[in-house]
């Protein structure tokens, strides 16, 4: 049941988490969302008058959402058996890693790099022509939509995605892919001018040139900015990140960046590249920390880092699945906490982590944390929700993440249907929500007002574009590159791996 772009929704539900102040930790029972084309009008408890007064007031105009999870019931408005919130924010990602999940596995960031993620998108450059008439599209813009389906199938409407390797090429086909499902996104372009595969070593002013023509792709977008995202602080000099971070400032944009992300790259870094400089420091030393950059990771952290960030503004991207998988270690989180960092919880890319799974994310760093320090009572189910919706939200400058009047009509209903999440009721309701779910009950997604998850499956796109296939395209285009994998030479370029 497709939503017009200017319709008047309206969705009632068994449970409604706003996550809006001035009680953030407030639960509903029987709440609505009323919105009008991309903004919310309404959210609170429902009442029989409430649904009377909306459809004398709207009339045919009004469009009640329905699901297969309709419990029965007198009112006209029927009641979905389901959890209403806002859809998940992710601050960082990766929307070209979803064709490299299980490839190079059991190995640590840099070499991870060299195996997986710069021969696969080099790999997509040098077979362009072949692999888009196999297609049917360039391989670039298929990865791309397939990252916004594994978004909406988790309930993530916006993001925030480190566009870096090969891909920094492509800015068109990302944006194509972004406007197409709907989503928000934001695209971090990568670079770097040392230390790195020398293919993709940037020239003075390279950077600059991208940023330029990614305000041109954005004149022409709804919902796709572009910011500066050099990749790593080893693979860029000062000369390639304090113009970018200029050219941030001049613009009023997030400037994004990797950082501290593995043990021994940061010490080879602290050691040999910027010799006695944390990343921190380096990036201090610089002037490019300040409240609009945002780091990603920031795992293993000096003794003056955490103190550097908070006096700063600076935030800090969590992203425990690819940081354990890849044995990176876990960031100070409680420290930077209590420092009063801006922290939000994200997947980063499906390549590492192997999925975009938010809530997985979330209990993972929860889980972490109480079992390290032996404190069960810290990152509690509601904090933790938070840093996917609300922290994200402020993070990046976007109107979502809450359910309130006037922000975008971004949300989700999740099943309770489900025997991991039965018995549910509104006392234990957020608790369920972090550490039973599974993932896989995000049953029906809206995004900027408009239907794009509905009893389960992931919509056609706007231009036409069915998830199905782009799943088809994913599999034989990950097929292709296995293939060639096998005869490729091996990559020793980046970081410390080199």
């Amino acid at each position: 049941m497709p939503l017009a772009a200017t319709a008047l929704t309206l969705c009632r539900a068994r449970y409604l988490l706003p996550l809006a102040p001035p009680d953030r930790a407030r639960r509903i029972q029987d709440g609505y969302v009323l919105s009008q084309g991309e903004s919310i009008l309404e959210v609170g408890p429902y009442t029989a008058d409430i649904g009377r007064r909306l459809q004398a007031t709207w009339g045919d105009r009004l469009e009640i959402l329905r699901t297969r999870r309709e419990l029965p019931g007198p009112d006209p408005v029927p009641m979905q058996d389901m959890l209403l919130l806002p859809a998940f924010v992710k601050a960082h990602g990766h929307d070209h890693e979803q064709p490299l999940i299980g490839i190079a596995k059991d190995e640590p960031l840099t070499a991870w790099l060299d195996h997986a993620v710069n021969p696969f998108t080099g790999f997509l450059n040098a077979r362009q022509a072949e692999l888009t008439e196999r297609l049917g599209c360039s391989p670039q813009l298929a990865s791309y939509r397939m990252a916004r389906v594994c978004d909406l199938h988790y309930g993530i409407t916006a993001a925030l995605v480190h566009h870096c390797n090969w891909n920094k090429f492509h800015l068109e086909a990302i944006a194509q892919a972004n406007e197409a499902a709907g989503t928000t996104l934001i695209v971090a372009i990568g670079g770097q001018d040392r230390h790195y595969a020398a293919e993709l070593l940037d020239r003075p002013g390279d950077a600059l040139r991208r940023l330029q023509r990614g305000l041109e792709i954005q004149a022409g977008c709804r919902s796709t900015w572009f910011v500066p995202g050099p990749d790593q602080c080893f693979s860029n000099s000062r000369a390639a990140l304090v113009p970018q971070k200029a050219w941030a400032r001049a613009h009023d944009t997030l400037f994004h960046i990797h950082s501290a992300e593995e043990p021994a790259t940061t010490r080879w870094f602290t050691q040999s590249v910027e010799p006695g400089l944390t990343p921190v420091e380096y990036f201090h030393q610089i002037g490019i920390l300040d409240a609009t950059t945002v780091l990603a990771h920031q795992v293993n952290c000096g003794p003056r880092d955490v103190d550097l960030i908070a006096r700063s503004g600076a935030a800090v991207v969590h992203n425990p699945l690819a940081n354990t998988i890849l044995g990176s270690g876990m960031p100070p989180l409680m420290e930077l906490l209590r420092a009063g960092v801006p922290v939000a919880i994200a997947t980063d890319g499906s390549g590492s982590a192997d999925n975009q799974n938010i809530l997985a994310a979330a209990r993972l760093a929860g889980q972490y944390q109480k079992a390290l320090h032996q404190d069960a009572t810290l990152l509690p189910s509601q904090q933790l929700l938070e840093m996917i919706t609300v922290a994200p939200s402020r993070i990046l400058r976007l109107n979502q993440g809450e359910l309130a009047p006037g922000r975008q009509a971004d949300w989700l209903l999740l099943d309770l249907d489900r025997p991991n999440l039965v018995p549910t009721r509104l006392d234990n309701l957020t608790e369920n929500l972090m550490w039973a779910t599974d993932g896989s009950e995000v049953d029906t997604v809206v995004a900027r007002g408009r239907l794009v998850k509905h009893d389960g499956a992931v919509l056609p796109f706007r231009d036409g574009t069915r998830p199905r296939e782009v799943q088809a395209q994913i599999q034989a285009l990950s097929e292709c590159y296995l293939q060639a994998r096998r005869d490729a030479p091996e990559l020793r370029g980046t970081g410390a791996h080199a």
